[in-house]
């Protein structure tokens, strides 16, 4: 483990350029689009789409872990920007609770056995990887964390951060007939407020909370997911749907002033285009923190939806250079100090790596555009400096951070 701040650039550093944004001010929370009944326990709850946020500070609210709290958001995200974080897809998460070593989960959308398809798809594995660190981590019954987003996908307005993506893609995406049913309206994509509706989405949902990881992944309802994948031309089998497994493993670690820091890993740099990603976040009120980054290995991964299941397919690992997902959280002496995520596809790690060495130091952050970055912060440490607390949800992405006591 380094003592330098090079080590930690090490960690979470690949590219940078870019303008100058604030992500620190007064207050307990910094927050965007939405608001919310105040909070009866301390935490916080970051997320790239505001009512992921809502959802995991009411976790917090109902007695729920950091690790509760962000698996609830992730699945919420699931339904609320699933251009980035979908069901098909997966994506890391860095775990610190208390009395536990740091750990990473690493559940990256997976390579199918077999190669071809006329669009190849990813593995899916962000409700395997979700539900894994709930049940290592988490407190409350796994159908809690669920729940939510199930009801979410009965009807949700479009927020900003989903509406940017849909004009993105634009009519490629609604190329895809299930696509379009979902994500538009009169021959056009949705708009900000718009009342997004998945009943089928909702009904997957049903199946993962009432028969959990293995009604998901095995018996009918995966093969009906594999069959509806392979006509959306996946070329996704009922065995790979088993064998994407979602994996525990050390931190990348790294000291800087006495802080000790939890990284994701990042991959060698390429000068390619890289997949965009989102991002989420939660700390609870003993000072445990789980930060997350998901993907779909493309935007709306490879535009189509497994019919009957409202699952869009995220894009096989084969098509695309790998990610980054980048997240970090610093500790001193098991204490919680800083959690950030960083997003912006090769920008990703600059804007953590920058959110961080900002965070520690008690500075004003300059994040490399189009690099985004997120951030909880306690400079008197938690517990016992909760007050000092603060958190903030990037101004450029649309995202809510939320929280205090």
């Amino acid at each position: 483990m380094s003592r330098s701040p090079l080590r930690l650039a090490c960690l979470l550093l690949l590219s940078s350029c870019g303008v100058s944004h604030e992500l620190f001010g007064g207050g307990t929370d910094s927050s965007l689009g939405q608001s919310a009944a105040t909070p009866t326990v301390f935490g916080y709850a970051v997320a790239d789409e505001p009512q992921a946020a809502l959802i995991g500070r009411a976790v917090l609210n109902q007695g729920g872990n950091a690790a509760d709290a962000a698996a609830a958001e992730g699945f919420a995200m699931a339904v609320t920007l699933p251009s980035r974080a979908g069901l098909g897809g997966g994506g890391a998460c860095v775990i610190a609770m208390p009395n536990a070593p740091a750990a990473t989960l690493i559940f990256p959308p997976g390579e199918p056995a077999a190669p071809g398809g006329g669009r190849p798809a990813a593995v899916p594995t962000l409700a395997r990887g979700l539900l894994a660190m709930q049940a290592k981590y988490g407190q409350l019954p796994y159908a809690a964390i669920i729940v939510p987003a199930e009801r979410l996908a009965g009807g949700v307005p479009v927020s900003q951060a989903l509406a940017a993506d849909l004009q993105v893609v634009g009519p490629a995406l609604l190329a895809d007939p299930a696509a379009a049913e979902v994500f538009g309206e009169n021959g056009a994509a949705l708009q900000a407020g718009a009342t997004l509706q998945q009943p089928d989405l909702a009904a997957a949902l049903e199946v993962l909370r009432t028969q959990g990881v293995a009604g998901f992944y095995n018996g009918g309802f995966a093969q009906n997911f594999a069959a509806a994948a392979d006509a959306a031309g996946a070329n996704l089998s009922a065995a790979d749907l088993q064998q994407a497994v979602p994996q525990f493993a050390p931190p990348a670690a790294a000291s800087q002033n006495g802080f000790d820091i939890a990284a994701l890993p990042q991959p060698a740099a390429t000068g390619a285009i890289l997949p965009a990603s989102a991002a989420f976040m939660a700390l609870d009120k003993d000072g445990g923190a789980v930060a997350c980054a998901t993907t779909m290995n493309n935007l709306f991964g490879t535009g189509r939806i497994a019919a009957g299941t409202g699952i869009l397919l995220a894009r096989s690992p084969r098509e695309n250079p790998a990610p980054i997902l980048a997240a970090a959280i610093a500790t001193a002496g098991g204490r919680f100090r800083a959690a950030v995520t960083g997003t912006g596809q090769a920008a990703a790690a600059q804007a953590a790596l920058d959110a961080m060495q900002a965070a520690l130091a008690r500075q004003t952050v300059n994040t490399p555009d189009p690099g985004r970055a997120n951030v909880i912060s306690c400079p008197g440490l938690v517990s016992g400096g909760e007050g000092s607390c603060t958190a903030a949800a990037d101004a450029r992405g649309g995202g809510l951070a939320i929280g205090g006591r």
